[in-house]
């Protein structure tokens, strides 16, 4: 563009030459046209070179505008984008009209994004948990979470939640489970229940006597057991509740039982198993996360593809889901702006200050100077029809 706006100002240049001996007539306009050309061809070229650097090297001043003032400029820039762009209002409605949730559910049951999605993420994760040595595992146990324990009074916390999940009623069902299992056990388990209880009998009583009573208790124990079982207002669960609850309050409450519960759980913790246990349990945990995440087949990873596009369709079809999930991109958005949206505009004229002058003038020439040399184009084909109008005005007068 610079060699087109030269071979211009150059064409003008030659036809002024060639036609400067004659002022009248037909070749009196050209020459007139194209002196004028030539000399809108030259404003235009020093108007458009001021910007960037200084005209023929000549420290002319308000020249060289763009690297004298870059950090001006830099610092304006970042104003124009945080007055103008990073403002909650401005985020809010572009979020609105743009419909990310919807667009995100539609690339995620589009083609194989989900799988996708959780190809990268297991392998993702997987790397991660690979990357996690059981010493360090072992230093968080044993230096931080161990020592940490030991010094919170957690009785108080235990004796609340105890209290809240005795409130809801949500220990039935572990009670149910271990009502269950203990009939169950007893059911196949009956020469081993006879075996104990004739081993305790006195030696002096008949075999006979020891087998009929050893059956007789189990019988007992059994039906006592499924009894338990089959009557949510027993006896025993009854007893099972009050002594629960009188536990809750005591954690919460009375420091004996405090007292005692804290001891428990220092001695508990002391114990070199607790540490070995809590490694053993996470690395067996680990390996077998990483196994489900390694088999692309497997119950894990079906599972996360097929809850994924289950949740893309929803964001699709639920008008009210996509209504939510915008509303929170937007709240989300909106806090970063009003938060730190001054911050991120900072990141423009902290770059354009680490910049060269004459490097930061080169990267804008790049991007806009196309645009300017059009200005040196116009400006030679502009002058030139001026010249002609002057020209003409000036021969009829």
């Amino acid at each position: 563009m610079r060699a087109l706006a030269l071979s211009l100002l150059v064409l003008a240049a030659v036809v002024y030459v060639l036609t400067r001996e004659h002022d009248t007539g037909w070749l009196g306009y050209v020459n007139a046209g194209s002196e004028a050309a030539m000399v809108g061809a030259i404003a235009d070229w020093f108007a458009v070179t001021a910007l960037f650097r200084h005209p023929l090297g000549l420290p002319i001043p308000h020249t060289a505008i763009i690297p004298n003032r870059k950090e001006s400029l830099g610092e304006s820039l970042q104003e124009f984008v945080a007055d103008n762009f990073l403002k909650e209002d401005v985020i809010r409605e572009r979020i609105g009209s743009a419909g990310v949730s919807r667009r995100a559910g539609e690339w995620v049951i589009d083609g194989r994004h989900a799988d996708r999605i959780v190809r990268e993420g297991s392998r993702i994760l997987s790397d991660a948990l690979s990357h996690v040595r059981e010493t360090d595992v072992a230093a968080v146990i044993q230096e931080a979470l161990i020592p940490r324990l030991k010094e919170e009074e957690l009785s108080p916390v235990v004796g609340q939640l105890l209290d809240e999940v005795l409130r809801d009623d949500a220990h039935r069902g572990l009670v149910d489970l271990a009502v269950d299992e203990l009939s169950r056990w007893l059911d196949h388990n009956h020469d081993e229940v006879a075996a104990l209880i004739e081993n305790r009998a006195p030696s002096w009583t008949p075999q006979w006597l020891d087998r009929r009573v050893s059956t007789w208790v189990h019988e007992q124990v059994v039906e006592w057991v499924a009894e338990i079982g089959r009557t949510p207002d027993h006896s025993a669960r009854l007893a099972l509740d009050s002594w629960l609850r009188d536990l809750a309050q005591d954690l919460q409450n009375d420091p004996h039982t405090r007292e005692r519960f804290e001891r428990l759980k220092v001695r508990m913790l002391t114990q070199d198993r607790v540490s070995t246990t809590s490694i053993q349990l996470w690395d067996a945990l680990r390996r077998a996360v990483i196994g489900s995440l390694g088999d692309e087949t497997g119950l894990l990873r079906t599972r996360a593809t097929q809850e994924i596009e289950r949740l893309g369709r929803r964001l699709i079809d639920d008008e009210q889901l996509s209504t939510r999930v915008d509303s929170t991109i937007a709240d989300i958005a909106a806090y970063a702006v009003n938060n730190y949206g001054h911050e991120v505009a900072t990141i423009i004229s902290a770059t354009v200050n680490r910049w060269d002058g004459k490097e930061t003038a080169d990267r804008i020439e790049l991007h806009v100077g196309r645009d300017l040399q059009f200005i040196r184009i116009n400006g030679t084909v502009v002058g030139g029809l001026a010249g002609l109008v002057i020209h003409a005005i000036s021969t009829i007068i």
